[in-house]
C-alpha cells in the first residue's frame, strides 16, 4: 500500500492509499490545503485541529450543495425524458392519424377513378 506525503498548512501528513491513487490523493490534499489557506486569511491561526475541522466543514458544505444541484439536474433530466416520451407518443399518434387520413383519401380517389372509368 503506497504512502503519500500530503502538505496542509505547511505540515506534511503521511497517508496510505490504494495502488494508483497517489496522484488523486495529492490533488485532494491540495484542495484541503487550499481551504485551510482560505480560512487562515479570514480567521487567522486558530490551531491545526480547528482549521482542519473548519476546512472539512466547508468542503462538506460544497459537496452538499453539489449533491443538491445534481439531484435537481437529475429531476430536470427525468422531466425532459418524460416530455420527450410524451412528444414521441403524440408524434406517433399524429403520424398514424395522417397515414389513416391519406389512406382514406387514396381510397376515395380510387373509388372516384373507378366510377369515372365505368362511366
Amino acid at each position: 500500500m503506497p504512502l503519500v506525503n500530503v502538505m496542509v498548512n505547511g505540515r506534511a501528513y503521511t497517508v496510505a492509499c490504494d495502488e494508483g491513487e497517489e496522484d488523486h490523493l495529492k490533488e485532494l490534499g491540495e484542495r484541503v490545503d487550499s481551504k485551510v489557506r482560505e480560512l487562515l486569511e479570514s480567521v487567522g491561526q486558530v490551531g491545526d485541529q480547528r482549521l482542519l475541522l473548519m476546512a472539512a466543514l466547508l468542503l462538506a458544505d460544497e459537496h452538499h450543495a453539489i449533491e443538491a444541484q445534481l439531484a435537481a439536474l437529475k429531476e430536470d433530466a427525468a422531466a425532459a425524458v418524460a416530455a420527450r416520451n410524451e412528444l414521441d407518443r403524440r408524434l406517433n399518434k399524429s403520424e398514424g392519424f395522417a397515414a389513416d387520413t391519406l389512406e382514406a383519401a387514396a381510397q376515395r380517389i380510387e373509388n372516384i377513378a373507378a366510377r369515372l372509368a365505368h362511366a
